[in-house]
């Protein structure tokens, strides 16, 4: 009887793991406090990945095909006992359908990120009250990530995943550091999720479904067909862009598709994409260099 109980619990902790919905890491430099070597940073790297592939984050069943892959960056450039002066880049892909390809979502580099953290503390989040920055940052990128990923699957199917970046933060606001309140500028974690809930944004849910679902999905049969859905999907930017000019979003989804979008239109079949050269060249200048790549 106790030999089944113990395989009923292996089986039930076992099914947990199965289920988290990440996988990636999170790497910890730094380089440029002279230190690097010091043990509290691998200690906090290894708790961190732990924390971000071993949480569950939702209440759905993730098979591990279904993974969201990403990973964190986090350049330490001063510490001070327990303080952390620190930013983050965070990275997450999805898979295209009937491909290996994985296709990239979120790119962000988080520059405000200040936290507080003695050696093998514990790391836990806690959807409902504020734990610590380092909890409450982490988690909230998580969140923008599931949410965005989401969105691609289904349209505006990443709705409750904002919803709790949203509260994360609302009660970090009181607690937290630099880049959760409207005053910490147009590319604060504040802006982003702001904009991502706002209906002066509503194209940009749209295109993130259009772009991947009826587009990089549908590759794989036609890739003509798709490579028209993506054209469709990004000229809807260029209504976004009447209302918000140079959006931190644009921004956001450029630093991560431009790569791409380079490579989807520089070969293969041909498809009319002269309208949207000249809204690439409007919504997204800074890359214009990859766009000249462009073949009609």
């Amino acid at each position: 009887m106790r030999k089944f109980l113990f395989l009923l619990t292996l089986l039930f902790v076992s099914s947990l793991i199965y289920s988290q919905e990440l996988r990636g890491s999170v790497v910890v430099n730094a380089q440029t406090t002279g230190n690097a070597n010091a043990q509290v940073f691998k200690t906090l790297e290894k708790q961190l990945t732990e924390f971000l592939t071993t949480t569950k984050w939702t209440n759905q069943v993730y098979e591990p095909q279904e993974k969201v892959d990403c990973n964190m960056v986090i350049i330490i450039n001063k510490f001070d006992g327990d303080r952390f002066e620190a930013s983050i880049q965070v990275q997450s892909s999805r898979p295209v359908f009937d491909s290996s390809y994985s296709s990239p979502i979120y790119n962000i580099n988080d520059q405000d990120f200040n936290f507080t953290y003695l050696e093998f503390q514990n790391i836990i989040f806690n959807p409902n009250q504020f734990e610590s920055n380092l909890v409450s940052v982490i988690a909230f990128h998580v969140y923008m990530l599931l949410g965005l990923d989401a969105d691609t699957f289904e349209l505006k199917g990443g709705e409750d995943y904002y919803k709790i970046a949203e509260r994360i933060t609302s009660f970090s606001q009181q607690e937290g550091g630099k880049g959760w309140k409207l005053e910490d500028g147009l590319q604060s974690r504040f802006a982003l999720i702001n904009s991502i809930l706002s209906n002066s944004y509503k194209e940009y849910r749209s295109i993130l479904y259009n772009y991947h679902r009826k587009g990089m999905d549908t590759m794989s049969e036609n890739i003509k067909d798709g490579k028209s859905e993506i054209s469709l999907s990004l000229n809807l930017f260029k209504e976004m862009n009447k209302v918000r000019p140079n959006s931190y979003l644009a921004r956001i989804f450029f630093d991560a598709k431009a790569d791409e979008i380079e490579q989807v239109f520089s070969g293969g079949p041909n498809v009319d994409i002269a309208t949207l050269i000249e809204t690439l060249n409007r919504v997204a200048p800074t890359h214009s260099s990859k766009w000249r790549n462009i073949k009609y």
